[in-house]
C-alpha cells in the first residue's frame, strides 16, 4: 500500500499490513505475545448459557485463523461442537483435562483455571 495510513473506503490503516486496523493481523499478534504472562488457561463457565458449561481456553498467542484451526481439531478430539469468540476458544461440555493434555502435546503451556 505504500505507507498509506487512512483509505475513504476501509477508514484508518495499519502501517504494518495495510489492512484496516479491524482486520490487522500484526497488531492481534503483537498483543497476543504482549499480553498475560505466556500461560494458556482453560476454564469452565456456566454464565449466560442456560446452566450448560462450556471449557473455555483464553490466552493462545495465535492469529484468528490459527486460532480457527486450533478450536476445529479440540472439537474434533473431544467428539463436540464449539466456537472462536473475541480470541476465546469455547467448547462444549467439561472436557478441560483433556483440553490441557492436547494443549501440552501441541507445545503450550496450558493450565486448568478455576475451580
Amino acid at each position: 500500500m505504500g505507507g498509506d495510513v487512512y483509505s475513504t473506503r476501509d477508514g484508518r490503516l495499519c502501517t504494518g499490513c495495510g489492512r484496516p486496523v479491524a482486520h490487522c493481523v500484526c497488531a492481534r499478534m503483537r498483543a497476543a505475545k504482549v499480553e498475560g504472562d505466556g500461560r494458556v488457561r482453560v476454564g469452565r463457565e456456566t454464565a449466560g448459557r442456560g446452566g450448560k458449561g462450556v471449557t473455555v481456553v483464553s490466552g493462545l498467542p495465535l492469529v484468528p485463523d490459527e486460532l480457527k484451526k486450533l478450536a476445529k481439531q479440540l472439537k474434533a478430539s473431544c467428539g463436540t461442537g464449539g466456537t472462536v469468540k473475541d480470541g476465546v476458544i469455547e467448547i462444549q461440555g467439561d472436557h478441560r483435562d483433556r483440553i490441557v493434555a492436547e494443549l501440552g502435546k501441541r507445545g503450550f503451556d496450558a493450565k486448568r483455571s478455576g475451580g
